[in-house]
């Protein structure tokens, strides 16, 4: 399940994207319009900072803003920055792998095997989906 951190951040950057013509957006006004805490907001938009998606600018005019191009970023890679791995296990996780202690063997164990193909199907989705395609009318 997503965390409300990332859906938070779905709809945050969505909103950007929408409104990308008036250049940098104030905090306040991200959160009036998607419902959102500020302060909770702060913190997303802080590390989708960080990851270099969004800049920011401060004073007059000031507020955040995309860095990259709404078709340029992956659903996966803000599920995987803010929610963590897209695997429903650890054991088929592509980023972060931990081996299952209860499991002698995962070349022949069926739930790592379907957990395997779960995780591919998810990953074919999120990795060509982008924030345009939130935005986009069907």
């Amino acid at each position: 399940m997503l965390s409300k951190k990332t859906k938070y951040a779905f709809h945050a950057l969505s909103y950007l994207a929408e409104n990308q013509e008036k250049g940098a957006i104030l905090i306040q006004e991200i959160a009036s319009n998607k419902k959102i805490s500020q302060k909770f907001l702060e913190s997303i938009l802080l590390d989708l900072k960080k990851a270099g998606i969004l800049g920011s600018k401060k004073g007059k005019g000031g507020g955040y803003y995309l860095i990259k191009k709404p078709e340029e970023v992956t659903l996966a890679k803000v599920i995987r920055l803010l929610n963590g791995p897209i695997a429903w296990l650890p054991c088929v996780s592509l980023n972060y792998y931990e081996k299952c202690a209860d499991c002698p063997d995962e070349a022949t164990c069926n739930m790592h095997l379907i957990m395997c193909q779960v995780r591919d199907q998810s990953l074919s989705i999120v990795e060509n989906k982008t924030i345009l395609d939130l935005i986009s009318t069907k």
